[in-house]
């Protein structure tokens, strides 16, 4: 039998009933389903029958169960499955001469180099990346120099808070809300003491403060 490659980038999907691969790059994480291949001597089948059910039967264990299976579905059969499966997906792939990773042709082959993506970046790809980098940054730089503040005045008392509904409202004398004065008098109409906001009595005069 001929050698079989891809010893590390793929999925043994395999089951009692047939044989399933899926390959991937190493670089990007791409990946390629072989064809589904039906198991033709059906033994493995047979033997996972016989042996009960592996979820509860006498392979007690699930990761025990799929242990069963595997070891079940080996042999030649599975060897040919994959022979057939690498043939169908290598075309997908080639090797790098300087790293050993398997890379999928389309996006991580630099053609021009003989090599991946990692080792010998593609310099239009690369100018690109970089080129959009920049002009995002040049555009931020101009936002940042830009006044955006025209025809705001920023100088002007920004939304409050209701200290007596919580509501947000616009800056004023009242509540838009519930009209409760938004700047409690903070200190005695009698005496003139200072007042803490809210209070119902003058801490000094024992003035009324709320009409």
């Amino acid at each position: 039998m001929a050698r079989i490659e891809f010893t590390d980038n793929y999925q043994d999907l395999s089951t009692e009933t047939g044989f399933q691969f899926k390959f991937v790059c190493e670089t990007c994480g791409n990946g390629y389903m072989s064809s589904w291949q039906a198991n033709k001597t059906g033994i493995a089948g047979s033997v996972v029958r016989a042996a009960g059910n592996i979820f509860g039967g006498v392979f007690g264990r699930a990761s025990h169960g799929s242990y069963e299976i595997q070891k079940a579905i080996g042999g030649p059969e599975h060897d040919r499955a994959l022979e057939a499966a690498v043939a169908e997906i290598r075309p997908q792939f080639l090797q790098c001469k300087r790293c050993g990773q398997w890379v999928c042709h389309e996006i991580c082959w630099n053609n021009d180099r003989s090599l991946c993506k990692n080792c010998a970046p593609i310099l239009q790809r690369e100018l690109a990346a970089v080129q959009a980098q920049i002009t995002v940054d040049q555009a931020q730089q101009k936002l940042r120099e830009t006044d955006l503040t025209a025809g705001i005045d920023v100088t002007a008392e920004a939304t409050v808070s209701c200290p007596s509904c919580g509501a947000e409202t616009a800056p004023g004398k009242f509540c838009s809300e519930c009209g409760a004065a938004l700047k409690p008098k903070s200190e005695c109409p009698k005496c003139g003491a200072k007042t803490a906001p809210g209070a119902k009595f003058c801490p000094e005069c024992g003035q009324r403060l709320v009409p």
